[in-house]
């Protein structure tokens, strides 16, 4: 019998991954990419400060699964909505308009699980252009068509951002 090599190994130990600031207070860990995982997940942590907001948007091309892991992060998806703490789990399914805050008076933190991967380069892509301070809106919005991602202005943003104190995001 020939002796057949173990599949590769990825490890990351607590405080590894790289990390990159997305703009507007939200940030990025990378833990794995879709290269560690033949394609299958990506996972990545999402810091929140106080008052973060990620837009109204929606995926085409994947499934996102968060488990909350600091403070509250409030979620809202099509006319769902719940404020999660540290060990809540929540599925935001491709093809429909969701948006995710900074609950609480503290900061937040979520695991994000992406599913089939590749959307994590698209956070990638983000911060290398918030890096450069240069960036506008349509530079933005050309990102997000590239990687299949639908922004959304539902008329219950409004609503989320008072009750919640929370800051309009600059893209």
């Amino acid at each position: 019998m020939k002796d057949v090599a173990p599949p590769p190994l990825t490890i990351v130990r607590p405080g590894e991954g790289r990390v990159e600031d997305l703009g507007d207070g939200l940030g990025v860990a990378f833990k794995l990419w879709g290269e560690d995982t033949g394609g299958s997940i990506a996972v990545v942590e999402h810091p929140f400060e106080v008052g973060t907001l990620v837009s109204a948007h929606l995926h085409t091309r994947e499934d996102e699964y968060s488990i909350v892991t600091e403070g509250e992060i409030g979620f809202r998806s099509g006319d769902r909505e719940v404020v999660l703490g540290p060990g809540g789990y929540i599925t935001k399914p491709r093809g429909e308009l969701h948006a995710m805050w900074n609950a609480g008076p503290v900061p937040a933190r979520m695991i994000e699980i992406i599913s089939p991967a590749g959307f994590e380069l698209f956070f990638r892509d983000v911060a290398e252009l918030a890096a450069t301070g240069t960036a506008e809106l349509p530079d933005f919005i050309a990102l997000a068509d590239a990687y299949g991602l639908q922004l959304g202005e539902p008329d219950w943003i409004p609503d989320v951002i008072t009750r919640y104190g929370l800051t309009t995001p600059s893209w």
